[in-house]
């Protein structure tokens, strides 16, 4: 009998993963030793009935340490699970700023903060900003001043640094670039850069805007963090994303393109592409008094996701015991609690933690229950990473009710209609409505 070499033996090795979501409940799923976190997410959307909209992340969490980052979707699962503490955990969330430097460069790359090392005439143009960040042959650099803790100390020093494609550096005398005058304070090879999530309370930090880089090898110690505060949240994205750029280059594009490139590919197709286990398997449609086979790839695709939205709909429903009986409420003020964006009675910072969590995008919104009145709600939006808040009231006209968002000049009769109409028409936001913040049960 033939032996296994080793390369072929982890290939077909196991490892058992745990996966959180948002509500606390957990998946356990069985895994091969190469996946990658973009198949885990794949895998973990189909598993729940989600819509694959390429916005999905796994997140490495660690609540003892405060920290938390999205996995790239190249990473292997198994190595970054080995390098966890026992108390972290993978959360399986959205994230809709992932990959979204790529189309935006200018939101995430102020100026002042770009340097360039052989600068030859002028400033380099928009258009070749990225180019330079991905291609090897360039020295591009983030500069600027940020807050440093000293390590082992509570206190916090303010300096200015340099974000290097070789590491992370401060000058020792002032704005100085001399290699004399720079101290190397982390290497981006064998570091992960992560959000600290418990505020500014737990290392004393000056602002808000904190932020880590921890050593990726190893169960790190709190002793061991390089904490970092910027003094706004466009120089905290900056600094972060540049992190990101600099340490994977055109892998972090290769990801980003992947998706695209698949849904081209699926567009050239006149009929679905299925697997031979599949041909026996049709798409039907059973809307009418008698049931037909749908032919068409692009009705029978929307079909698929009308009913994962569906299956999550009850889902939810059932769980805010909505089955029962309507008693006195009309289905109009109801209709909204199985919406994906409808989020229920939380606090005004709860929705920011949410926003925060999801990327902070343009148009990325969720809807809540006001704390202040009880019969209207809040749009909660995020617009140049600023959180925006908007209340919804009712207003009654011939014995119906209806809901407003600027004081009665555009009513609807329900929140769905309210967030359609904003989606497809900024009308008095500052954007459209783009993207829900969504929490699904695993």
């Amino acid at each position: 009998m033939p032996s296994c070499s080793p390369d072929c033996c982890l290939l077909r090795a196991v490892e058992i993963v745990k996966i959180f979501s948002e509500d606390g409940m957990c998946k356990v799923v069985e895994i091969p030793a190469d996946m990658t976190a973009r198949d885990l997410c794949q895998l973990l959307v189909y598993k729940s009935h989600c819509v694959d909209d390429n916005s999905w992340a796994l997140v490495e969490h660690h609540p003892l340490l405060g920290l938390e980052r999205c996995l790239e979707d190249h990473e292997l699962v198994v190595q970054v699970q080995a390098s966890m503490n026992s108390d972290s955990r993978f959360l399986f969330r959205k994230n809709y700023a992932k990959y979204e430097f790529f189309r935006n460069p200018l939101t995430f790359f102020p100026e002042h903060m770009v340097a360039w090392c052989q600068e030859s005439n002028g400033t380099i143009p928009p258009s070749q900003l990225l180019q330079n960040f991905l291609a090897s042959s360039s020295c591009p650099e983030i500069q600027g001043y940020l807050y440093v803790k000293e390590l082992g100390r509570k206190s916090w020093k303010k300096l200015y640094l340099f974000l290097r494609r070789s590491g992370l550096y401060c000058s020792t005398k002032g704005t100085s670039k001399e290699p004399r005058h720079l101290q190397l304070l982390a290497d981006l090879e064998d570091s992960n850069i992560f959000s600290v999530i418990t505020g500014k309370k737990q290392h004393s930090a000056p602002t808000e805007y904190e932020f880590c880089i921890k050593p990726s090898k190893g169960r790190a110690e709190l002793k061991e963090l390089r904490m970092l505060c910027a003094e706004d949240e466009q120089s905290r994205t900056c600094w972060m994303t540049a992190f990101r750029l600099f340490k994977y280059g055109i892998v972090l594009y290769q990801n980003y393109k992947i998706p695209q490139q698949r849904k081209t590919l699926l567009s050239h197709f006149s009929a679905p592409v299925r697997s031979v286990s599949e041909n026996s398997l049709v798409a039907m449609d059973f809307s009418g008094r008698i049931g037909r086979v749908i032919d068409n790839p692009v009705e029978a695709q929307s079909a698929a996701m009308e009913e994962g939205h569906a299956w999550r709909r009850s889902q939810r429903m059932n769980m805010l015991g909505c089955h029962s009986p309507l008693h006195h409420s009309s289905l109009s003020s109801v209709i909204h609690v199985a919406q994906l964006w409808f989020h229920g009675r939380i606090t005004r910072e709860e929705s920011h933690r949410i926003i925060h969590q999801q990327g902070q995008v343009d148009g990325l919104f969720l809807l809540r229950v006001s704390q202040s009145n009880p019969k209207a709600f809040v749009l909660t939006l995020c617009h140049h990473q600023k959180i925006k808040h908007f209340q919804i009231l009712p207003c009654e006209e011939d014995g119906q009710v209806f809901f407003s968002l600027d004081d009665g000049s555009t009513k609807f009769t329900d929140l769905i209609q309210l967030v359609e109409f904003y989606q497809l028409n900024r009308g008095v936001l500052p954007c459209k409505l783009r993207h829900p913040c969504t929490v699904v049960a695993l």
